[in-house]
């Protein structure tokens, strides 16, 4: 009897140190603090974001097809129902970052002029291209929470050595869990298929079966239901969005040396796009001596 009550003693002493030692589990994240978090990896923490770096959907010009699209998408998603994830690829400078978080403030003005407002908030959560790795645990954190989230990721690509491509597959539909339900992944990209060229050309001119080669790398995009496609400005387009900024800021030019300008810029970048405009604006601006007013 002495010797069992000896080894009841042990074990409970032995049970004690190991509650000691277990590691504690992590405490929920409060995400009512901001609208907007990025998502930190190590030591695994949610950000908060006290004032969104956008401009407001209005002066997004040239995308109007893929803003409706986008801002559908969005709204389904806020409100419960299906959603895709989302790719934005296409021509650099053209607002596909811009889009997302525009539409993110949008559906939430929306949400709050609603019945909804007392409804799951709509959050936007950032993620690093170089903390893809890290996804599965920021979307285990986010799978427990009351909100709903948009994450994004801007431009998202892998080169040829980068095998993280296979575990984001696995989370965005493949994976046994599944996409949490109150999680969409919006992603942007100057490549359509998030690989360089060149790296599928090799791999189908070395491969016994070259369809089934390039096959797994390929089938990454195919996990975003919703491809928005972006392309060049024309000079009439990259004009409206340069008269556009001007107006919006209240910018005291005349109209002639706005255009005169506005032209011999793109020029001299050699491109015309929504990030051309804006960078316009901003050193008219700076020689007008006016402030540009955040949304």
């Amino acid at each position: 009897m002495t010797d069992d009550k000896a080894i009841l003693a042990s074990l409970e002493r032995l049970a004690a140190a190991l509650e000691r030692i277990a590691p504690q589990p992590a405490p929920a994240f409060d995400f009512s603090v901001a609208e907007a978090f990025v998502w930190q990896s190590s030591p695994a923490a949610f950000l908060p974001v006290p004032e969104v770096n956008r401009q407001p959907l209005g002066l997004l010009k040239a995308i109007s097809r893929a803003s409706e699209q986008l801002l559908d998408n969005t709204r389904r998603f806020a409100k419960g129902l299906p959603a895709n994830n989302a790719l934005l690829w296409g021509a650099r400078g053209m607002g596909k970052s811009s889009l997302v978080k525009a539409a993110h403030a949008e559906v939430r003005r929306e949400l709050a002029r609603s019945s909804a407002k007392l409804g799951p908030d709509l959050k936007l959560v950032e993620i690093h291209r170089e903390d893809i790795d890290a996804l599965p645990l920021c979307l285990a954190h986010l799978r427990a929470a009351p909100d709903r989230f948009i994450v994004f990721c801007d431009d998202l690509s892998f080169d040829r050595d980068d095998t993280s491509y296979k575990s984001l597959k696995a989370v965005l539909e493949g994976g046994i869990e599944g996409r949490p339900e109150n999680v969409v992944f919006y992603a942007t990209s100057n490549r359509r298929h998030l690989m360089p060229r060149d790296m599928m050309d090799n791999e189908r001119s070395t491969a016994i079966n070259p369809s089934e080669a390039i096959e797994e790398k390929v089938s990454l995009s195919d996990r975003f239901g919703l491809w928005l496609g972006f392309h060049n400005a024309t000079q009439d387009e990259y004009l409206e969005m340069v008269k556009s900024y001007a107006a919006h800021h209240r910018l005291k030019v005349g109209q002639d040396e706005l255009v005169r300008e506005a032209l011999e810029w793109s020029i001299t970048r050699g491109s015309r796009s929504g990030r051309v405009a804006w960078q316009y604006i901003q050193d008219l601006a700076g020689r007008l001596g006016h402030t540009l007013k955040r949304e």
